[in-house]
């Protein structure tokens, strides 16, 4: 099996104490990782949180045996970070463990990649010009437009159609097209990475009541319905529009694989109320595995050694057990 790539996110935040923890929780069993980082901030941070932990660099994905040291390949930072104070100084290290971090993906030399948390604004400022890490790894595998975000925990799936854009411009920008391209993908990644032969798609409504019969908005039967008998038409499990306000209970959760939500919060709040420590960020429809953590760079804790690598860790897992299955 090959390791995974971990890239160090932003240094500012609690990326660098959730690789520690990752490390200490899986040298024994796996998955094996190797981190792009910078080694010296590694060695410091772990040195001032108390942690015996060796660091390691290395040339290659797997120069080292893992149970014995956490292995570095170096992305060196202009400034030695300050917990809690992003540095757009450090910005262009941050970006270039990702490029490296999905070469190495693409050449075959680790399993897939898994990212830590990012600061956006800070690489905004460096002149970084995607919204996200999504958009920026599917452009670096040359998949733009096939890209879809997946929140996935045991307790739930989540897609939604419309991602990084205010509520006013999710809506506006929602169309037949959009949904069934979501579900096609999301179909396509249940079936091969999930190993679900014939999921079940639920597509959520967009407004209260899912319209209410067109009395409460009429996107059901104007944008959604058609993409769920386009859907049915393909052969594809699919049941909806559902109510927003009921599809996420424990009863209605059972009839369903993966919901494909409208816009981002209708997702990811119930995914993150559900159960935020285990959930996993997954891209589908790239050639290569990528999830990271659910969750942001927690400026308000980092440093204090308290982060929960729980989220790192599932998805470091996850991104092995999707590995092995390709």
């Amino acid at each position: 099996m090959r390791p995974l790539a971990l890239t160090m996110g932003d240094p500012a935040g609690i990326g660098g104490e959730l690789t520690l923890g990752a490390w200490r929780a899986l040298r024994e069993g796996g998955p094996e990782f190797v981190v792009l980082d910078d080694p010296d901030r590694l060695r410091a941070l772990a040195a001032s949180l108390r942690l015996d932990i060796p660091i390691a660099e290395v040339a290659t994905a797997d120069a080292v045996s893992f149970a014995e040291a956490l292995p570095v390949l170096p992305v060196r930072l202009a400034n030695p970070p300050r917990p809690g104070h992003p540095d757009p100084a450090n910005a262009p290290a941050v970006i270039a463990a990702i490029e490296q971090a999905t070469g190495l993906a693409r050449a075959g030399a680790v399993g897939g990649v898994v990212t830590n948390p990012i600061n956006k604004s800070a690489l905004y400022q460096a002149g970084f010009a995607y919204p996200g890490h999504t958009e920026f790894l599917a452009a670096l595998t040359g998949a733009p437009g096939r890209q879809e975000m997946m929140l996935a925990s045991p307790a739930l799936r989540v897609v939604p159609v419309t991602v990084h854009a205010s509520l006013r411009d999710a809506i506006a920008s929602l169309s037949t097209e959009r949904i069934l391209n979501a579900a096609r993908t999301t179909a396509a990644a249940l079936r091969r990475d999930f190993g679900l032969p014939r999921p079940r798609l639920a597509i959520a409504g967009l407004n209260p009541h899912a319209g209410e019969g067109g009395a409460l908005g009429d996107e059901e039967t104007r944008i959604i319905a058609p993409a769920i008998a386009a859907l049915r038409a393909e052969g594809e499990d699919v049941s909806g529009p559902w109510p927003p306000d009921t599809m996420f209970t424990a009863a209605a959760r059972t009839r369903y694989d993966v919901a494909i939500c409208m816009y981002h919060d209708q997702g990811l709040i119930p995914l993150k109320t559900l159960d935020m420590a285990h959930g996993v960020n997954v891209t589908l429809g790239l050639p290569i595995v990528r999830t990271s953590p659910d969750h942001g760079t927690a400026y308000d804790i980092a440093g204090s050694g308290t982060a929960d690598p729980a989220s790192l860790i599932a998805a470091l897992r996850l991104a092995a057990a999707i590995a092995a299955r390709r």
